[in-house]
């Protein structure tokens, strides 16, 4: 399991310089999906070949620094309750604030490890000033340049090492399919209809997901676990409506999913919160279905409302268009089982695999005729084709000159693979290597 690092601090000490600058080295190399720079406060970063996800919670709050005051707290409580490490970050040219003797009172009584970070620390003479943060009572803290880079290091080889060692689970081979949404879009009436009254219960097992409960359904012939985010115990300090809670909750949940039912009140829309847990699904390059909960009490539907939601919705996913809506109502259970067999559906189609001589004698005659572009009078030829073995679909096309390949190229080539093989509702990858 990748743990969660949350960086929290007062504003504009840095947090987002240094977020980006984590998940960027990452995305250079791996996430090279278009979409994936949308949603700005939450990414995946590696360090030495251990993976975690990372929180920028400076993103969650907008507004004057009253404001902030009044957020800050709950945004580091949530931090504190959720990640698995914390960064607090500190700004060297303006020294010990208030805010940031608050903060670290809060983070004083933690059990978690906890990495002081001074940003801005670009020379000697403010490396010499950064001692002045002894007095947070923290212990040691690590001094970095979020815009050069500078220290970053160090800091990274600390902090993996203190990440919860990836437990060794024995896979169950059970779909996993998660619940997720921003609060009040009827998670828990969703859940609720498909328990039905007489509870089709196997057994309760906790989740790997720290407290979101899996429960293993069989019914309407098929047998699933769903994890279940609604359900989760509510903090008291907690407003529900913070965006910010909303995406951690769903992080764990995602991770550790196989399909995610994206549960949206059709009264609300395909609104920014709705869209951030849906990056966060395709990040993870996991199945996902779009369940659209109350349309049975929009007024003034016409024959035609459900094609414009979807437009809209579709202009919202470009380019990952390729997803499954289903308009249900969990209070009536109108399409309940429809939104689960689309749910299995999906999770097969995740984990489709098609062989090597099926993949080549389909594609490359489609290659032949429509080729990638010359690039400076050099021709582009692919010769071979092949489905790497990863959960998820990913596809290397193997070809003579893979650094000339462009965006839209690669588009086309993913379009072919849907058009061809069915992915509906899964997120592809496609590489090109060196023949």
């Amino acid at each position: 399991m990748s743990g969660i690092v949350a960086i929290v601090g007062r504003p504009n000490v840095g947090k987002s310089t240094f977020f980006n600058r984590l998940i960027k080295r990452r995305e250079a190399i791996v996430d090279a999906v278009s979409g994936v720079t949308r949603d700005r406060h939450y990414g995946k970063s590696d360090w030495n070949g251990v993976e975690f996800s990372l929180i920028d919670t400076g993103g969650y709050v907008v507004g004057s620094d009253d404001v902030f005051e009044a957020e800050i707290d709950k945004q580091v409580e949530l931090a504190i309750d959720e990640a698995d490490a914390i960064l607090f970050m500190v700004d060297v040219e303006s020294g010990i604030t208030g805010m940031d003797e608050d903060v670290a009172n809060l983070l004083r009584k933690v059990d978690k490890p906890v990495f002081l970070v001074v940003n801005k620390v670009d020379n000697a003479k403010r490396a010499a000033d950064a001692v002045e943060f002894y007095g947070l009572g923290l212990g040691e803290y690590y001094t970095v340049a979020s815009m050069s880079g500078s220290g970053t290091g160090e800091l990274l080889d600390d902090l993996v090492k203190a990440l919860p060692e990836k437990e060794d689970v024995v896979e169950e081979e059970l779909p996993r399919f998660a619940v997720v949404g921003r609060p009040n879009a009827g998670k828990s009436s969703f859940i609720n209809a498909l328990i039905g009254e007489d509870r089709y219960i196997v057994t309760d097992i906790a989740g790997t997901t720290r407290d979101a409960i899996d429960t293993k359904y069989n019914r309407f012939g098929f047998e699933f676990n769903l994890v279940d985010t609604a359900g989760i115990r509510r903090k008291s300090k907690v407003k529900e409506d913070l965006e910010f809670y909303s995406v951690m909750r769903s992080v764990r949940a995602i991770e550790h999913c196989d399909v995610c039912l994206l549960v949206l009140d059709a009264n609300r829309g395909f609104d920014g919160q709705v869209q951030n847990i849906f990056w966060l699904a395709e990040r993870n390059r996991k199945g996902i279905v779009i369940l659209v909960n109350k349309w049975d009490l929009i007024d003034n539907k016409t024959s035609n409302s459900i094609k414009e939601f979807e437009r809209e919705i579709r202009r919202e996913i470009e380019p990952f268009v390729d997803v499954p809506i289903v308009f249900i109502s969990a209070l009536t259970k109108q399409r309940i089982f429809k939104a689960i067999e689309t749910a299995v559906e999906v999770y097969n189609n995740r984990a489709k695999k098609i062989k090597t001589s099926v993949l080549n004698d389909t594609l490359l005659p489609i290659i032949e005729q429509n080729p990638p572009p010359a690039y400076k009078g050099k021709y582009i030829k692919i010769k071979y084709i092949t489905q790497l073995p990863t959960p998820q679909p990913q596809f290397a096309f193997f070809c003579n000159l893979p650094q000339y390949l462009k965006e839209p190229y690669r588009r086309f080539l993913e379009n072919q693979l849907r058009k061809q093989f069915d992915f509906n509702g899964v997120p592809i990858s496609v590489y090109f290597r060196k023949k």
